[in-house]
């Protein structure tokens, strides 16, 4: 008799759906990230990323305390300063508006939460890029590389406890790793940005962190087009010491996040970003979609390709609804 095998069976009530689900999403999956602005002196909203702020030292006490007691799984820290310079000096500036918000938190949080900290300079350079300029405008790799070491010092002394190297430089995991080893920081962690790509849909992060960008970040973040080329980015970061890799962004790359769980033997993270999160809050704003069960279902399709762990700004506000 036709039909003989008849799957619905196991999709007939809440609770069977619930007793079969594949996938779960969990509050301690979920990482927010915040940003803290050392010129604020109240939240300020980012006009392109609808409920999201750039906080003062004072408010994102407050949201971080929030967050953590509604269940969420981590923290990521950006920094804003009132002034930047080639170099991105404010980055490792103890008395800097990122380092000095790191202490508050650990102060606030101990190791009630995992503190973790944006280990790059382009929220801190008056060009934009992620690394120092050569004499000719391009990235210097191995000079970047220097900065990158003395920031991670900087932030591991502060209280993070794991450093998020996003550069996409080569070696940067690995010259983190000997520099925070060296100065008897061991036990501090690196969450490697190891498949980042030159997407479109960081637009509402720039104005997310006052970015000075001039020109694009294409030859250091990677083309849209590849895949194998993330897998070896993912294969050299575990190598050079990684204790968790990250795809960014997550939703138009969930290939790259499965591919990287079949072959990680380290936790995956995925980077749920800014121009997600907008078009996201756009649509359900103008009516056109059901906000929660949008949100829902894209963080779900996160965790289904294969991430561990899921930065997004709506972590602490789903925390609150999963039971």
């Amino acid at each position: 008799m036709f039909p003989e095998h008849r799957p619905r069976r196991l999709r007939s009530t809440p609770a069977m759906r619930r007793m079969v689900s594949e996938t779960t999403l969990r509050p301690h999956q979920l990482i927010l990230p915040l940003f803290v602005a050392e010129a604020a002196s109240e939240p300020r909203p980012i006009s392109s990323m609808p409920g999201v702020v750039q906080h003062t030292r004072e408010t994102v006490r407050k949201a971080a305390a929030d967050a953590v007691e509604a269940g969420v799984g981590g923290l990521m820290l950006f920094g804003i300063p009132e002034t930047h310079d080639a170099t991105g000096s404010a980055a490792t500036d103890a008395d800097g508006i990122l380092n000095a918000t790191l202490r508050d938190l650990r102060s606030d949080l101990g190791d009630d939460t995992v503190l973790m900290a944006d280990t790059c300079l382009d929220e801190f350079t008056d060009h934009g890029h992620c690394g120092v300029l050569d004499s000719a405008g391009a990235v210097d790799n191995d000079a970047t590389l220097e900065r990158y070491a003395e920031m991670a010092l900087a932030q591991a002394e502060a209280g993070a406890h794991l450093l998020g190297p996003s550069g996409m430089m080569d070696g940067q995991v690995g010259v983190i790793r000997r520099a925070l080893d060296d100065a008897g920081y061991s036990e501090t962690g690196i969450l490697a940005y190891s498949a980042k790509y030159a997407s479109a849909f960081y637009g509402p992060f720039r104005e997310a962190v006052d970015s000075q960008l001039r020109g694009d970040r294409k030859t250091y973040q990677q083309d849209p087009a590849n895949a194998r080329e993330a897998l070896r980015e993912i294969e050299l970061d575990i190598a050079e010491g990684a204790d968790i890799v990250m795809v960014k962004p997550a939703l138009a790359y969930l290939d790259i996040v499965k591919a990287a769980a079949e072959v990680s033997p380290v936790p995956v993270a995925a980077y749920n970003i800014s121009g997600e999160y907008s078009m996201v809050e756009g649509a359900a704003a103008n009516g056109w979609i059901d906000r929660e069960r949008t949100i829902l279902e894209v963080l779900t399709s996160i965790r289904r390709a294969g991430a561990d762990l899921v930065l997004t700004y709506w972590a602490a506000e789903v925390a609150g609804w999963l039971d």
